[in-house]
């Protein structure tokens, strides 16, 4: 059964011996998950969520140890994982998995967290059910899409399966227990990506559920209860209902090797990673020649298909359709020079010459590049400028892919700017605690220990 197969290779992590590149690839993706989670902690759909579980925060509050981000207030672990999962996935600033249209980062971290702060975990053991979390969830989302994709948020359905697995190991459940655990989320797995296309908080919420479920199954699988066998691979199991008969073999290919948590996304951009190739174009042209935000008449996006299906709209109404308008990104791009959290500010939303801006931005699906998706994310940008004359470039990744990933120093300069604001001096504390994960002897109350005036764990 494939569910048993991913569970054996999840117990078989609980005492290996991560390389050092392994442990550098899932340490860049914890602090790019606080950079992202912190800013997304204090907006909604987060702090509503926060509102609409306050019973359970209030109640189980004196007597929980997993901790809500950035505030450090402390309830149970399955509600924790879901507020911190859709805070995470709020600022579209979270680590993507290119191969498999994934977001693994929100839900994974989310539930190895909580569960990790509640039973008192090391970092390194935390780290172990974070790089279990992503491999097993990486590998099901690269074998089930792209047929997957036409329908479904691969974040919210695959994102189960990813929780589930990193909470499992943070519980250190049996082979037998994780493959139940497995087995049960994935009828919880769902997530219409219809929440992409309109004014909601939908997408967001959905991950946060993906966290609480995959939480939610193991705890249930330690107690007892047991999931059906193969929902994955079964006659009406999930291969077959949501995707294409994907070949679960095929998963399994260098599993425990060939680690995918080294060559994860990093985003540069607080958007969706659809439109990051036609940015990272145009802002290098603007870069080589100069020219000014005024001097641009129009401008055309040769991209894939997902990125006119899913950023296509011109004419966006709140922040979140923003994030997702490849037309009014790309003014906010030539605007601003970067696309960040100012791009979305209520006042820009509305400006006249970034909305007109957008109006003049095409975006067209390119037969070529559509052949090369989901392994390359490319576009080709044409711009027309008032002089007459028309500049163009090609960009065959992204700013943060793994074949021009963002250094460290990058991924720090990103966390400093969305953390600081919203946690002060404590933000650097924490930071120091994250580059020394594998070095802390318990994750318990990290926030609340990096707002205190104690020094952080020492990477000597």
């Amino acid at each position: 059964m494939i569910a048993t197969r991913f569970a054996q290779y999840v117990v078989s992590e609980y005492d290996n011996n991560l390389s050092d590149e392994v442990l550098l690839g899932a340490k860049r993706c914890l602090v790019d998950w606080f950079a992202t989670t912190v800013p997304g902690g204090v907006r909604a759909p987060a702090t509503l969520l926060a509102e609409a579980l306050d019973e359970e925060v209030r109640l189980e509050g004196p007597s929980g140890h997993s901790e809500l981000v950035p505030g450090g207030a402390t309830t149970n672990m399955r509600t924790a994982a879901l507020i911190n999962s859709a805070a995470a996935h709020t600022v579209e600033f979270d680590d993507i998995w290119r191969d498999g249209l994934y977001h693994p980062g929100a839900p994974v971290i989310s539930a190895a967290l909580a569960v990790a702060q509640n039973r008192d975990l090391t970092g390194l053991e935390f780290l172990r059910a974070v790089v279990a979390g992503y491999e097993v969830s990486d590998r099901m989302a690269a074998g089930i899409n792209p047929a997957h994709y036409r329908f479904w948020h691969t974040t919210a359905t695959i994102g189960h399966h990813g929780a589930a697995a990193a909470a499992a190991s943070a519980l250190k459940l049996d082979a037998r227990q994780t493959a139940h655990a497995l087995n049960t989320v994935t009828s919880f797995a769902a997530g219409l990506q219809q929440a992409f296309r309109t004014d909601a908080m939908t997408k967001p919420f959905h991950v946060g559920q993906a966290a609480g479920n995959g939480v939610l199954a193991a705890l249930a699988a330690n107690r007892g209860v047991t999931g059906a066998s193969a929902m994955l691979e079964g006659e009406v199991g999930l291969g077959r209902a949501m995707g294409d008969d994907p070949d679960w073999d095929a998963m399994f290919d260098g599993l425990g090797e060939d680690y995918t948590i080294t060559r994860v996304t990093q985003k540069n951009h607080g958007c969706c990673g659809h439109t990051f190739a036609a940015l990272d174009a145009a802002l290098s042209l603007k870069a080589d020649h100069g020219f000014s935000f005024e001097d641009i008449k129009r401008v055309r996006a040769r991209t894939y298909q997902a990125a006119l299906d899913i950023c296509g709209n011109s004419a966006p109404i709140s922040g979140a359709e923003a994030r997702f308008s490849l037309p009014y990104t790309m003014a906010a791009a030539m605007r601003f020079g970067s696309v960040r959290l100012r791009a979305f500010e209520p006042e820009n939303l509305t400006d006249p010459d970034l909305l007109d801006f957008a109006s003049r931005v095409e975006v067209i699906v390119d037969p070529e590049l559509q052949s090369r998706f989901p392994k390359a994310r490319s576009a080709t940008v044409e711009i027309d400028l008032v002089d007459g004359s028309t500049v163009s470039r090609h960009a065959p990744t992204r700013k943060g892919d793994p074949e021009n990933p963002l250094t460290v120093d990058e991924i720090n300069d990103k966390y400093d700017e969305l953390v600081t604001p919203e946690m002060g001096s404590s933000a650097s504390r924490l930071r120091a605690m994250l580059w020394n994960m594998e070095r802390e002897t318990s994750v318990r109350a990290l926030i609340a220990r990096a707002s205190s005036s104690r020094p952080a764990v020492s990477s000597a």
